[in-house]
C-alpha cells in the first residue's frame, strides 16, 4: 500500500476521497501554508527558555535519542539569520551528530504564521466545521534517525507541510505489535507491513488519525516541517476544562507540601493550607456568573482564532492620538446579549463594556472607514481611545496615512 499521490490541491476532492478515510501526498501546492522566513522567526520565538537553565515546557531538544534537560547554545537564534545559518551552527557545535528540535503550540508564537494558517485551513473548517477544540501544530526540525516518540498513533488526523529538506513518513494501517505499549521506539521487526510517503519542500501529507506512524531523515541533512493536528479521536472533557482555568493560579498562603501522616498512617482530615487555597480558587471561579463570563470568554477566543488558540498575545499597547487615523483590517465577532458587549477577533476578547459611543465607532470600521478619535464627541473620546488602542494590540487595526 503506498499513499495517494495528487498533483493539484482542492478542499472538494479532499473532503470527498480522503478526509477520515486513506493518507494522501499533494506535490508542491499552490496556497503555502507556512513560509519559511516565518517559520524560523517563530522557532526562534517558541524556543526561548524561561530562564538559561530550563528548556521550554512546549519544547523538546534531542541530540541522537537523548533528552536534553538545559539549553545550552543548542536553540535558534535570530542572529542565525534562517535556517541555514543554525543548521551550519549546529554541524559545528554537535560535530554532525543528528538532533531534533521540536516546537509544540507553534502557531501561537507567530501572529503572521498563525494568520496564514487560519486562512489556509478556512477551507476546510467550511466544508467539516470547525473543530470546538483547538487544532494543535508543532515544528519538527533536525537531522533526527526517527521521530522522538518513535511509532505511534495520534487523537489528531495530521496535516504535514514540508517546509524544507525531505522527510519520510512510515505508516501502518493497525497497529503492528501486540505488547500493551503505546510507543515503540525500536520498530525494525515491523517494516514489511508498512508503508512510506517521501514528502519534498512544498509538499503536503495528510493521514487520518487511526494511522500508526513515524517520521524519518532521508539522509544525514536537517530537514523541516509543520505538523497540523485536528482532533478526531479520544475527545476528553478535561481538554476544556483545562483551557476554563487556564491562568488561574491562586495565591499560596503556606508551603507548597503534604505535613507527614501520623504514626497510624492516616493524614489529617482537613487539606494542607496550601490545597486548600487552590480549591478555594477553583471554586471561586465556578460561581454561576463567573463561570458563565469565563465560558463565553472562551467560546469566543476559540471561535475567532481560525481553529488555532491560543494565538500570540497581544502587542504591547501603544498610544492613540486625536489626529491619527484608523481602519478595521480584521472581523470583529461581538459577545451574545444585549449591549453593552464585548468583542472578539483574532483569539483575544476586549476587556470592558462596549459604549455606544464605541458600537458606533465599530460600525464605521466594519463599514471599511477610517476613523480619528479626534473627530469624536469629547465625552466618549477617552473609552473610544482606549478601544483602539486595544484593538491595535490585537492586530485588528491598523493606524494608516492620513494622506
Amino acid at each position: 500500500m503506498t499513499p495517494a499521490v495528487e498533483k493539484s490541491f482542492d478542499w472538494d476532492t479532499f473532503t470527498e476521497r480522503f478526509w477520515d478515510r486513506q493518507p494522501v501526498l499533494y506535490k508542491a501546492v499552490d496556497a503555502v501554508p507556512f513560509a519559511e522566513p516565518e517559520v524560523f522567526r517563530a522557532a526562534v520565538l517558541g524556543s526561548r527558555p524561561p530562564h538559561p537553565l530550563a528548556v521550554p515546557g512546549n519544547l523538546q531538544f534531542l541530540v541522537r535519542r537523548r533528552q536534553q534537560t538545559r539549553p545550552h547554545d543548542y536553540l535558534p537564534e535570530l542572529s542565525d539569520g534562517s535556517f541555514d545559518g543554525y543548521e551550519q551552527r549546529m554541524a559545528d557545535r554537535l560535530g554532525g551528530q543528528r538532533y531534533a528540535l521540536v516546537v509544540h503550540r507553534f502557531h501561537s508564537f507567530s501572529h503572521p504564521l498563525w494568520d496564514r494558517a487560519q486562512r489556509f485551513y478556512a477551507g476546510l473548517w467550511e466544508r467539516v466545521g470547525q473543530p470546538t477544540h483547538s487544532a494543535g501544530s508543532t515544528m519538527f526540525h533536525g537531522s533526527y534517525e526517527h521521530s522522538p516518540v518513535g511509532v505511534h498513533q495520534d487523537r489528531f488526523a495530521t496535516f504535514m507541510f514540508c517546509v524544507r529538506g525531505t522527510k519520510r513518513m512510515r505508516f501502518w494501517a493497525e497497529r503492528p505489535w501486540s505488547d500493551p505499549v503505546h510507543t515503540v521506539l525500536d520498530y525494525q521487526p515491523y517494516l514489511a507491513s508498512s508503508f512510506v510517503a517521501e514528502v519534498e519542500p512544498g509538499d503536503l501529507l495528510y493521514w487520518p488519525s487511526r494511522y500508526y506512524h513515524v517520521g524519518e531523515s532521508t539522509g544525514d541533512a536537517p530537514a523541516t516541517s509543520v505538523n497540523v493536528g485536528i482532533p478526531r479521536r479520544e475527545h476528553r472533557p478535561y481538554y476544556e476544562v483545562k483551557d476554563l482555568f487556564r491562568g488561574t493560579r491562586p495565591a499560596a498562603s503556606a508551603p507548597l507540601f503534604t505535613p507527614d501522616a501520623a504514626p497510624d498512617g492516616r493524614l489529617a482530615a482537613e487539606l494542607p493550607t496550601a490545597l486548600a487555597d487552590a480549591v478555594d480558587a477553583f471554586a471561586a471561579r465556578l460561581d454561576e456568573d463567573r463561570f458563565a463570563d469565563r465560558a463565553t470568554e472562551l467560546a469566543l477566543r476559540v471561535r475567532t482564532a481560525g481553529g488555532f488558540w491560543p494565538t500570540e498575545p497581544p502587542a504591547v499597547p501603544r498610544s492613540l492620538d486625536d489626529d491619527t487615523p484608523v481602519r478595521g483590517c480584521a472581523l470583529l465577532l461581538p459577545a451574545p446579549g444585549e449591549a453593552p458587549r464585548r468583542w472578539a477577533t483574532g483569539g483575544h476578547v476586549t476587556s470592558g463594556v462596549t459604549t455606544a459611543e464605541a458600537l458606533a465607532v465599530l460600525r464605521r470600521l466594519d463599514a471599511g472607514e477610517a476613523v480619528r478619535v479626534g473627530e469624536l464627541p469629547e465625552p466618549g473620546r477617552a473609552e473610544v481611545r482606549r478601544l483602539l488602542e486595544e484593538l491595535e494590540s490585537f492586530r485588528a487595526v491598523i493606524r494608516v496615512d492620513a494622506h
